[in-house]
């Protein structure tokens, strides 16, 4: 029987069972059975909802260009973000990868005019009195080696802390950093909106 979790991604955690150059992975963190696997990845130094599974179908269908999946992210950006960057996110904006230019696909941008309720980053992010922060919600049906990052610095506005809300109906929500929830096949395909 397939075995489907969510998981709350910590900071400094890469997105694999295998450790890097003495660097944190998922197994330092969560406890799950043998060949259970992230679907898809989040950066090392970005946190929020990773699903995994060993569905190798939901795995594909996730991963595939042809599937379009909505993914929120909310980004604490350095300055007070303008709206005119907000309009550029949200029409796309060129930015590179792997050395070649890309359009991003339009996208949905916008402000927070509260910060939203988050758990304290660990360790927390360097405080500057004299620069302010705002924080953006983004919401991509691509996932660009990391995009987020790239758009917001192209805007004139780098990222200082990327948090991966949810994916269509799936999200943190209830979830602290380094908890995980065990769904149901019907519950995690219909939270993808996936038949």
């Amino acid at each position: 029987m397939q075995r489907y979790f969510i998981i709350y991604k910590p900071f400094q955690v890469l997105s694999q069972f295998t450790s890097e150059g003495g660097k944190k992975c998922l197994a330092d963190v969560f406890d799950v059975p043998k060949n259970i696997y992230p679907v898809g990845r989040l950066d090392y130094d970005s946190e929020g909802l990773l699903i995994l599974t060993d569905d190798t179908r939901l795995n594909h269908l996730l991963l595939s260009p042809k599937h379009e999946h909505e993914r929120e992210y909310w980004v604490q950006v350095e300055g007070s973000i303008a709206p005119q960057a907000l309009d550029e996110l949200t029409g796309g904006v060129t930015i590179s990868i792997d050395g070649k230019q890309h359009t991003t696909l339009p996208c949905k941008a916008s402000l927070f005019t509260e910060p939203p309720q988050v758990f304290e980053r660990n360790p927390p992010i360097r405080f500057r009195k004299e620069i302010p922060v705002s924080w953006v919600s983004l919401s991509l049906v691509e996932g660009k080696n990391r995009q987020v990052r790239r758009m917001t610095a192209k805007v004139g506005f780098p990222t200082l802390r990327l948090i991966r809300y949810r994916i269509e109906r799936l999200s943190i929500q209830g979830l602290a950093p380094g908890e995980i929830k065990e769904l149901s096949k019907q519950e995690i395909y219909k939270g993808l909106l996936i038949q």
